[in-house]
């Protein structure tokens, strides 16, 4: 079963059934807003919410979803988030890399994880 959980509280999302292979899957089953909005310079924000313009990557792609995420926050005027998608277990180092920068450099991006075990 996958989850999506926002890390910061107790706020488990289960996704439903079915094959996830890819980013889209992914945003299909968790966005909880609009899929793929166009911003002015023709870049897409994967899933914009009410508050947040957030970026799906899978979590070795960390450091392309911080610059991401925070570019889209500034085209929207909404918080910046990233969902953190693990291939696999270990992909949990990949999550304390993604949280080391966000603190020592205290940007405001909201995580969440989508974990496959």
């Amino acid at each position: 079963m996958l989850t999506l959980s926002l890390l910061a509280s107790s706020l488990f999302i289960e996704l439903p059934p079915g094959e996830y292979h890819y980013e889209k899957d992914f945003q299909a089953a968790g966005c909880k807003g609009q899929i793929e909005y166009k911003l002015p310079d023709r870049t897409r924000v994967d899933c914009l919410t009410d508050t947040h313009a957030i970026e799906y990557d899978f979590a070795n792609k960390w450091p392309e979803a911080v610059g991401q995420s925070l570019w889209y926050a500034f085209q929207t005027n909404k918080k910046a988030g990233i969902v953190l998608i693990y291939k696999k277990p270990e992909d949990v180092r990949f999550y304390h890399k993604l949280m080391s920068v966000i603190a020592q450099n205290a940007l405001k991006i909201d995580v969440w994880v989508i974990d496959p075990s």
